[in-house]
């Protein structure tokens, strides 16, 4: 079968999440033919995964402009925008509508295995840029097709690819064979046969984000219950504890991210999880009774936890693209361009500097990661962000060069310093305050009372990135 002309193929965006559907929203707008390719049954599978956790984003920050306008002549209305979706809401009262309205330009149950350039390999120069993508599928039923596009955008994310335990980026020696008590999801305690593999337990929580801030939460609310006597976290942080540790707090822009970092410290102080800093995890070994043992590349052997909840960021799966000639940052694996603007080395203050199509974009032309892929390892991606990407990669395929060029882009501060290299130091407790203008990290003293906490505060020694 020969490809069609390149100009009469539609434009394949893989992934009907949000940003996959934004990007269909806007290539519409555009007048351009989208087909969405989600691998899951339904529209925001990935998202009703953790159909439980609440965002830390209002109604009014994840719903796309374009989106909005496909969705107005059915009578669809943004729920209220002062309101906090969890993932259910976002996925059954906007992402399914957004995709019933789509209709046949959505297609569920259709992995995408490979995309590459018709008739030409990874290493082949001959005209290739006017060959289309030629992108092959595995369908639920094992059915497999090829089909044509003049573009691909992938919106997959990377939600499938979680990040092991292993301090070294690399599982923990142990962690596969011990996967009958490790999760890499926060749990959902309102499900009861969740609820009792996790009451009156022993759970290591992994990790120093907002996943692991709602785990901790979760974990401490279940350990104050009828149900949940005995209930106990146990916090594994691969650094020290600042005042960072916990987010922005009161300072954080976004007031249910802060209140995120705060529930984890308050879980701490009230008893109901230890922290045990500078450990990063070598091995999971089992225990006599079945429960599981981790120990640290230091040496030291923490007691028994009967769960381990790791929750180290994701990273991108990137298989299906390897015929394609990506420009990925080598530590991030991000666009060349992205990522010193994303880096966490350097910048965790939230801040994002306008970006779009051209620092999306790669050796290979035509071809755009959005959304949560785009960031690779990074963390802290808001929705708004991969709205405007794709709003300005719609423009960019469509040769509205003004619009794709016209990008603006104001995320909401974290209210923590950080960078500095410091992303990751076990020794980053105490003392330097990063690159970036927000309140400076103070040295926190969990389970002091809180007079003593404030006679420490005032020792605290000054200073800071903002001036004076």
């Amino acid at each position: 079968m020969n490809a069609p002309a390149t100009t009469e193929l539609p434009v394949v965006v893989i992934g009907a999440g949000p940003a996959g559907l934004a990007a269909a929203a806007h290539l519409i707008d555009q007048g351009i033919e989208p087909l969405v390719l989600e691998s899951g049954p339904t529209a925001g599978t990935a998202v009703r995964e953790w159909s439980h956790v609440r965002l830390f984003s209002t109604w009014g920050e994840v719903v796309d402009p374009a989106a909005e306008k496909l969705l107005a002549p059915t009578g669809w209305t943004r729920p209220d925008p002062a309101t906090y979706p969890s993932g259910g809401d976002w996925a059954d009262l906007y992402l399914q509508p957004l995709a019933d309205v789509l209709g046949d330009r959505v297609r569920t149950g259709a992995r995408v295995t490979g995309v590459s350039r018709t008739g030409r390999d990874r290493i082949v120069d001959a005209d290739r840029e006017a060959q289309p993508f030629v992108v092959h599928i595995a369908h639920a039923g094992g059915r497999e097709e090829r089909l044509f596009a003049r573009a691909v955008i992938d919106a997959s994310g990377t939600w499938a690819t979680p990040s092991p335990s292993g301090g070294s980026g690399l599982p923990a020696l142990g962690e596969k064979a011990a996967a009958d008590r490790i999760t890499y999801r926060v749990p959902d305690l309102k499900d009861p046969a969740v609820r009792a593999r996790y009451a009156g337990r022993r759970t290591a929580v992994i990790g120093s984000g907002a996943s692991a801030f709602t785990a901790l939460a979760y974990l401490a609310d279940l350990a104050k219950s009828d149900d949940g006597a005995g209930t106990k976290g146990v916090w594994i942080l691969r650094r020290g504890i600042s005042g960072s540790t916990f987010g922005g707090g009161e300072a954080d822009q976004l007031p249910a991210r802060g209140a995120l970092g705060l529930a984890a410290k308050a879980a701490v102080d009230d008893g109901h999880a230890d922290a045990v800093t500078g450990f990063r995890t070598e091995a999971i070994e089992r225990a006599h009774d079945g429960r599981l043992i981790l120990v640290g590349e230091d040496g030291r052997r923490l007691d028994p936890v009967d769960e381990v909840v790791v929750l180290t960021g994701f990273r991108p799966d990137l298989s299906f693209l390897e015929e394609l000639r990506l420009g990925l940052d080598e530590r991030l694996q991000a666009p060349v361009a992205l990522a010193p603007l994303i880096d966490p080395n350097q910048h965790s203050c939230g801040t994002v500097y306008p970006h779009g199509h051209r620092e999306l974009s790669h050796p290979e032309q035509g071809v755009y990661l959005v959304g949560m892929k785009s960031y690779g390892r990074a963390p802290t991606f808001l929705a708004m962000t991969g709205y405007e990407q794709v709003r300005s990669v719609a423009a960019a395929i469509a040769g509205d060069l003004d619009a794709a060029d016209r990008v603006e882009l104001t995320l909401p501060e974290t209210g923590v310093c950080g960078g500095a290299g410091l992303f990751d130091a076990p020794d980053a407790a105490e003392g330097d305050g990063g690159g970036c203008c927000a309140p400076t990290p103070q040295f926190v003293q969990l389970g002091v009372p809180a007079a003593a906490k404030a006679a420490a505060a005032e020792e605290a020694p000054a200073g800071g990135c903002c001036g004076s």
